[in-house]
């Protein structure tokens, strides 16, 4: 993963890119992701987007 952009803001400690690039797709910050009974519920994600560690929800530029 590499970063794009700024950070514009922080999460658990860890930065919040405005965009970052993943295996040559671009995507944009979307929102903080839900943790709900000990995990991130996946089949919430859209198909063009991507669950970041600590939480965070990229969607694809478009």
């Amino acid at each position: 993963m590499s970063h794009h952009g700024h950070a514009i803001g922080n999460y658990l400690g860890r930065p919040i890119f405005e965009s970052i690039e993943l295996q040559d797709e671009s995507y944009v910050f979307d929102r903080i992701a839900q943790y709900e009974d000990d995990e991130f519920p996946l089949d919430r994600l859209s198909a063009n987007e991507v669950l970041v560690q600590p939480g965070l929800i990229y969607r694809q530029k478009g």
